[in-house]
């Protein structure tokens, strides 16, 4: 069964996707969760990581066996890590979400505290990543959804596409 991949940067909704796919009684996961994502030490000079001399990525393992399990029905992931192109043969399709950086800025914003871009240094990161790491997603990107509209317009649109 097919195995779609939902990417993009922080704020553009993969979280709110990923729950309305579910709550459709879709197979869907968040990797972006300690359940499937670990902090692991980054080089320091690695400009790509959202924290200073950390990196947020997928345990391999476990995501590899997600991806590799028997299905009966499509599988939906969403994430992002700099490790991710190591899973990208075990994917059939992958859809970027995108949205302009004022509409990504407003929804870190609002985050509770806990959540990444909740702080201005989060946020500030946040920016300058777009400019570096949205590129490459969009390279390996099938497709591309301008999240601005309403959540389940996105996920219609993300079915319409699978």
């Amino acid at each position: 069964m097919e195995r779609v991949l939902i990417t993009g940067m922080s704020g553009t909704g993969k979280t709110a996707v990923i729950r309305e796919l579910a709550a459709r009684g879709h197979d869907a996961r968040d990797l972006d969760t300690p359940e499937w994502s670990e902090w692991v030490d980054a080089d320091p000079a690695d400009t790509l990581t959202p924290g200073e001399g950390k990196d947020w990525v997928w345990q391999e393992d476990r995501v590899r066996d997600l991806l590799t399990a028997p299905r009966g029905a499509p599988l939906f992931v969403s994430g992002t890590c700099e490790t991710m192109g190591r899973f990208l043969p075990l994917i059939d399709v992958v859809i970027l979400l995108s949205a302009p950086i004022e509409t990504l800025l407003q929804r870190l914003a609002a985050r509770g505290p806990d959540g990444y871009g909740h702080t201005a240094e989060e946020r500030r990161k946040v920016v300058e990543l777009v400019g570096m790491v949205e590129p490459l997603l969009r390279q390996s990107a099938d497709h591309e959804i301008d999240t601005r509209r309403p959540v389940a317009a996105t996920v219609d649109e993300i079915l319409r596409l699978t």
